[in-house]
């Protein structure tokens, strides 16, 4: 498929999908999620070889959210939810499946539904001048993309009543210090901090990596003994595999590991 919303690529092991319509600030499209579900088929090839996904925007945004201009209400009724049907809430499911991290590289202001795609990611890393927007109440809508899951387990429920009832901007710097993102970086550094996060985690124990996502995942919604059963039933798991026998290797030669995904 020949891309026009979005730009894709993969080298050693960093797939990264930019979001690619600039004059619209990276606005959703049914053209675009289209495309994204194509890229998201090469990053979940058997053979693809990625280690590491990251989503980022191209200029000045990292998506402003849906592309209002494509819905039209007119006379009739619009089903606002076919849309999360057709589009989001598989894509969101998809991230959520993954068997490698997924890094959100926020380099401007991420908007409705695309604030919370961003805050689905595994790791949320945001240029200072970024920020997050709840702008669904603005036209009369509730927070979605799994907006109302997310934002009370990030933020905390208050927080997360005001960002989606007065859809005000939150900055980079307050996410971070809200504890929404893991990191917030200066403008000039945020290239840099992106690739090194990325050549990072596609270095790292991928296997792991997978593991520690579906542990933490599921801790909200566990009391603490089925919490610890799953730690035990992943954590045989990690051990079984040839990542955890090379980590150690390494640790007692005193020499950085070559973790291998298996």
């Amino acid at each position: 498929m020949d891309y026009r919303s979005i730009d894709f690529s993969l080298r050693d092991g960093v797939a990264t999908l930019v979001l690619s319509r600039p004059a619209r600030l990276n606005a959703f499209t049914a053209e675009m999620h289209a495309e994204i579900r194509d890229a998201m088929d090469r990053v979940e090839a058997p053979d693809s070889g990625a280690r590491v996904l990251v989503l980022t925007g191209a200029g000045r945004a990292f998506s402003a959210g849906q592309d209002l201009s494509e819905s039209d209400a007119g006379a009739a009724p619009l089903d606002v939810g076919a849309t999360l049907e057709r589009n989001y809430n598989p894509l969101l499911a998809r991230l959520r499946a993954l068997p490698i991290p997924v890094v959100a590289a926020v380099n401007g202001v991420a908007a409705g539904a695309a604030a919370n795609l961003a805050l689905a990611c595994d790791i949320v890393i945001a240029a200072r001048s970024a920020s997050f927007l709840q702008a669904f109440a603005k036209i009369a809508l509730i927070p979605d993309a799994g907006g109302t899951y997310t934002l009370p387990r990030l933020a905390g429920l208050p927080r997360a009543m005001g960002m989606a009832m007065l859809a005000e901007p939150v900055k980079a710097e307050d996410a971070e210090r809200w504890g929404m993102i893991w990191k917030c970086v200066d403008d000039a550094d945020f290239p840099a901090a992106v690739e090194q996060l990325a050549a990072k985690l596609a270095a790292g124990p991928t296997g792991a990596y997978a593991r520690i996502r579906r542990a933490l995942l599921a801790s909200p919604d566990n009391d603490f003994d089925t919490q610890m059963a799953l730690e035990l039933a992943l954590q045989r798991e990690a051990g079984a595999q040839a990542d955890f026998a090379e980590g150690v290797h390494a640790f007692l030669e005193k020499r950085p590991p070559r973790f291998s995904g298996r």
